[in-house]
């Protein structure tokens, strides 16, 4: 008898017919989310799932399931997951790195370009109609070649930016981390640690890659705000609980800080009605991997994981 495993939502039909091959499979073929009791009564009996970051494996959850063995997503962010509670509980936990970390570099560095030379801005004034005449100063933003590019978080979405600014656009890397990267990681990227505090008072464009946990929550706030350069642009890519939105808007609304552009919300879907209010921040709806490409390999390395695991071998990608 097959395993049976649970695909939380409308994922490419040519990965769930090669998990067919290999499981029973019950397809949630939709893209609203399901709801916990949902999830909860169609986990029962599976062995594993297939999931995202909208599904939220809590320790009720798993407890609730205890035929589960493996948690598999598609996303590198894993904080929808109870990692404790499945560890506690023997049920394997996988992610999908390394297959966005190009993709999501590309999205995160047109995102701080878009911001800084102000393209949503412009796009939406010259469509109403209001472009009449030439100006100097019409939507003039900042330069993104030669100034100084601010990193928080260096992992491999960090360096991947960090790459194309210093090679691609001569900025200058500045970077804080948890833990400093080797000389030989630093050298080709001229990359230089330095603080918190340095990076956001130095950066001409600050770029948020770090992950989200309760220690990085609301991490940039009106403190750390109030550092930065009334010039300089904030982009944000990692999570949205990250920044503290409303200190946030209130630092765009007030002409303390230039332009943000976001991909990602404290509350999304939802998003921050101040944002929605402003004309100099650009926002996308949590779309930096989405690449056919990306998406369908993203897919494929959460199958990899689940056909691993519910085989006897190892996980490709564990968490825990």
């Amino acid at each position: 008898m097959k395993p049976k495993i649970l695909v939380t939502r409308r994922i490419f039909p040519e990965v769930v017919a090669r998990l067919r091959t290999v499981f029973d499979v019950d397809w949630y073929d939709e893209n609203e989310p399901l709801s916990a009791e949902q999830l909860q009564r169609r986990l029962q009996g599976k062995q594993g799932v297939f999931a995202s970051g909208s599904e939220q494996i809590t320790a009720e959850l798993v407890a609730a399931c205890p035929d589960l063995k493996a948690v598999c997503l598609m996303t590198v962010g894993y904080n929808n997951v109870d990692i404790a509670a499945c560890t506690a509980r023997g049920v394997v936990v996988t992610n999908a790195p390394d297959v966005l970390t190009e993709t999501t570099a590309d999205f995160g560095f047109a995102l701080m370009m878009a911001a800084a030379r102000r393209i949503t801005e412009s796009e939406h004034y010259l469509r109403r109609g209001e472009w009449t005449q030439w100006r100097v100063d019409l939507f003039a933003g900042a330069d993104i070649h030669g100034s100084t590019l601010g990193i928080l978080g260096m992992g491999r979405i960090g360096q991947a930016i960090a790459r194309r600014g210093a090679l691609g656009f001569g900025m200058r890397v500045i970077y804080h981390n948890r833990s400093r990267l080797s000389a030989e990681q630093e050298a080709p990227l001229g990359a230089r640690w330095v603080s918190k505090e340095d990076v956001l008072a130095q950066a001409d464009h600050l770029v948020l890659v770090l992950p989200y946990s309760p220690a990085s929550h609301h991490l940039i706030a009106a403190p750390e705000l109030a550092l930065m350069k009334r010039s300089a642009t904030l982009t944000n890519i990692a999570r949205g609980g990250v920044v503290d939105e409303n200190a946030l808007a209130q630092a765009l609304g007030e002409g303390r800080l230039a332009a943000a552009g976001l991909d990602v919300f404290e509350g999304e879907p939802a998003v921050n009605p101040r944002l929605l209010a402003l004309n100099n921040v650009v926002l996308t709806p949590h779309i930096a991997s989405a690449s056919v490409p990306t998406r369908r390999a993203m897919c494929n390395l959460a199958a990899d994981n689940l056909i691993a695991l519910l085989s006897g071998a190892a996980a490709v990608t564990p968490v825990n």
